[in-house]
């Protein structure tokens, strides 16, 4: 048992300022978190516990859109009759992620915040760049089957493991943060890092940061949208590959586009020129496989995980198609 400290946070201010010391971490839901602390992965001086700040709200916001709550519980937003009608790729993603007891406790800003599922990482014994920076990259070269086809480098192929994360990016949501600084908005597509040459630092955050909302813009793709989740069972699974797919339709034409990607970089994947290649473009199988081999151009495969690339074009397929044919907003 490696000892740490202990505080309870009494309002955001307060909350950011424990934390701004290097080696302090935030903690509500703990469902990440106190895994990696048992598992020896994480090693931090200090926990400041959040769970009872008032950031547990969902609340519609002046532009027509939603604000989710950082500490709203994943169930509670999957849930939410205006993320189900306005949202529904949003509520079956995260429908799709972990166990319903895990989704009960789990937090809307820890969702964005988990790390990585790569068996390196969680393996202490193993070399691993994110854990322990300079000491190799286990999954190069090892066993690397659910690892990254995109966006990778030579110090990291891991992926990112959310699904709402997925779906955040297709919706083009906004990261609400307070810190030292004072607040500011982060565009998903910015929020999460590419591995490079720094593959422990999974995001854009500083020391003390502190994620207080996620606010979604008034389009939702409500009518034509959908998220599907490839993996090795039906449940409590990490994606292989997961595609969150939006459209607005005019008839049998794309009038707009949204695709992101799970399960195959080290943060969701979006690629505007794949997305372009849809839009002004009859919905057919065709096409959406022409949109797919544009987002899948740089694609690289290693010893195990090729299959990938072939599955992650198929996924996109079948997920476009879904959407196209949707009407109106159902129900996960």
């Amino acid at each position: 048992m490696r000892s740490f400290t202990y505080s309870r946070a009494g309002s955001a201010a307060e909350a950011v300022g424990r934390a701004a010391a290097n080696g302090t971490a935030f903690v509500a839901g703990g469902t990440n978190l106190l895994d990696l602390m048992k598992a020896d992965v994480l090693r931090p001086e200090g926990l400041v516990d959040i769970s009872r700040l008032p950031l547990d709200r969902i609340e519609e916001t002046a532009e027509g859109g939603l604000r989710l709550g950082a500490l709203a519980r994943n169930a509670d937003t999957a849930y939410d009759e205006r993320v189900q009608t306005r949202y529904p790729m949003l509520s079956k993603a995260i429908l799709a992620g972990a166990s319903a007891q895990l989704r009960n406790m789990a937090t809307n800003g820890g969702n964005l915040l988990q790390r990585t599922r790569c068996y390196y990482f969680y393996d202490t014994a193993t070399p691993c760049n994110k854990r322990q920076p300079g000491s190799g990259c286990g999954a190069i070269g090892g066993v690397n089957r659910i690892h990254a086809i995109l966006g990778a480098s030579d110090q990291c192929i891991a992926v990112h493991p959310s699904d709402l994360c997925v779906a955040l990016a297709a919706l083009e949501a906004v990261v609400r943060v307070t810190g030292p600084d004072g607040e500011r908005s982060i565009p998903f597509a910015e929020f999460h890092r590419l591995p490079g040459d720094r593959p422990e630092i999974d995001t854009v955050l500083r020391p003390g940061d502190l994620v207080t909302a996620i606010d979604l813009p008034a389009r939702g793709y409500a009518e034509h949208s959908t998220y599907l989740k490839i993996r090795d069972r039906a449940s409590y699974a990490f994606a292989l590959v997961s595609v969150a797919a939006g459209l607005e339709m005019d008839g049998d034409t794309v009038r707009d586009a949204r695709l992101a990607l799970g399960g195959v970089a080290h943060k969701p994947w979006r690629d505007p020129e794949a997305e372009a290649a849809l839009i002004g473009k009859p919905a057919t199988p065709d096409r959406f496989r022409a949109a797919a081999r544009v987002l899948l151009r740089d694609a690289k495969g290693h010893e195990h995980n090729s299959f990938k690339i072939e599955l992650a074009e198929r996924a996109i397929v079948r997920a476009l198609t879904e959407a196209a044919e949707r009407k109106g907003a159902s129900r996960p």
